[in-house]
């Protein structure tokens, strides 16, 4: 008992003393986190391995002491070795015993890494329905949402942590455009194109930090946890995935390029889904040609994608960015007679191009189309009056 109290203060020091993590806020999903206390469901924080889960996680728990009893907030790392004997039944048991805290007094419980138990998803379910919790959980893999058994259907709530936006890059770097410098505002832009938004990478700037969190993935949270052994295809696959990113993406083709099997292809590549290291992207139409034409595949940070391929075709960066910055939309792409515009969603057409003018047979097709709003995205002065714009509609 003394042990597991030990390790318990140890990753929850507010109930000693006061909380203020020295890190960089998000304030956009902080204030998502902040809504959700009106709501008793079950939040579920997922995203790439190392994108700032935990970070938001204890900066928001900082905020939470300001307004409630620290000692009713419990945090602890599901993937820590000192914990993994320990269900989470008795985890909560224990803080209840070591604050004196009875089961109808509400707490606040922050569970890191949750797809690292096997059986979380009852464990959370008891939880809910049995205390007076308000819970938050992270997970960097898709795993914790599948729920086969339904046991969390109508308890849950998902916020997706991505990458960097262009300003959160910005203020990571510690940058601000002054308004006589706005010349400044392209090429910081291109330097975020090629840097990505990977928090950790931001600040450091060290290329073997990104290695090693691609490596993790693969090796830790692909091969090691789904039994692949064959490393050295599972590295090439993804490499094949970075240089079709922003590309349509047909795996009969890549599994005959890399003499696999289109089973292993595909296993592959909802692998690499489900680790939030790709994004997927259907055709608009009826449901089954969305269901036989060709997916189009975006790279979950464009770091990523150029520590692999090298930091070239600006344009696909670009669009790629672009699909970050509508992705809760769930955009498709058009696709007709040959010709392609590159997004659509809630009755909206998006064409993009950096730096390029548009292509008649793309803007004849734009025409064609009946849609509420239509817009031509050419360069990063266009890319942030819409995101300035998509933002203030989110307001």
């Amino acid at each position: 008992m003394e042990n597991i109290k030990e390790e318990l203060y140890n990753f929850n020091p507010w109930w000693e003393a006061d909380y203020k993590p020295a890190l960089i806020r998000r304030e956009k999903y902080l204030q998502k986190l902040n809504a959700s206390l009106k709501q008793r469901d079950i939040i579920i924080l997922t995203g790439l391995r190392r994108i700032g889960k935990t970070s938001i996680m204890k900066q928001f728990i900082s905020d939470l002491c300001n307004t409630e009893n620290p000692k009713t907030i419990f945090y602890a790392s599901l993937d820590s070795i000192l914990l993994e004997k320990f269900s989470v039944h008795y985890l909560v048991r224990e803080f209840r015993k070591i604050h004196h805290l009875k089961r109808d007094q509400k707490i606040f419980l922050f569970f890191d890494e949750a797809a690292y138990r096997e059986d979380i998803n009852r464990e959370l379910k008891n939880l809910y329905d049995s205390e007076n919790v308000k819970l938050f959980v992270s997970s960097s893999s898709s795993s914790i949402l599948r729920d086969k058994s339904a046991l969390l259907t109508g308890r849950t709530k998902r916020i997706e942590i991505l990458p960097l936006d262009f300003s959160e890059y910005l203020n990571f770097k510690n940058l601000k455009i002054q308004e006589s410098e706005q010349y400044l505002t392209e090429q910081y832009f291109e330097d975020y194109m090629r840097m990505g938004g990977i928090p950790e990478f931001i600040l450091t700037s060290d290329t073997a930090y990104l290695e090693n969190l691609i490596e993790s993935i693969i090796y830790k949270d692909i091969a090691f946890y789904r039994g692949v052994s064959d490393t050295t295809t599972l590295k090439e696959f993804f490499r094949v995935l970075m240089e079709r990113a922003g590309k349509q993406l047909s795996l009969n083709k890549v599994s005959n390029i890399m003499g696999i099997s289109t089973q292993t292809a595909k296993r592959y590549f909802d692998y690499f889904r489900e680790t939030y290291l790709i994004y997927t992207m259907e055709r608009y139409g009826k449901l089954n040609e969305r269901i036989r034409a060709p997916k189009k595949i975006y790279a979950a940070d464009t770091g990523i994608r150029n520590y692999i391929t090298g930091f070239r075709d600006k344009g696909s960066l670009f669009e790629n960015l672009f699909y970050l910055l509508i992705k809760d939309k769930s955009p498709s792409y058009i696709y007709k007679d040959g010709t392609e515009l590159d997004f659509y969603y809630d009755d909206i057409i998006c064409e993009i191009k950096y730096g390029l003018g548009s292509d008649p047979k793309q803007q004849a097709l734009m025409d064609s189309m009946k849609a509420k709003k239509k817009y031509f995205i050419s360069g990063v002065d266009s890319f942030l009056d819409f995101e300035k714009e998509l933002y203030l509609k989110k307001k």
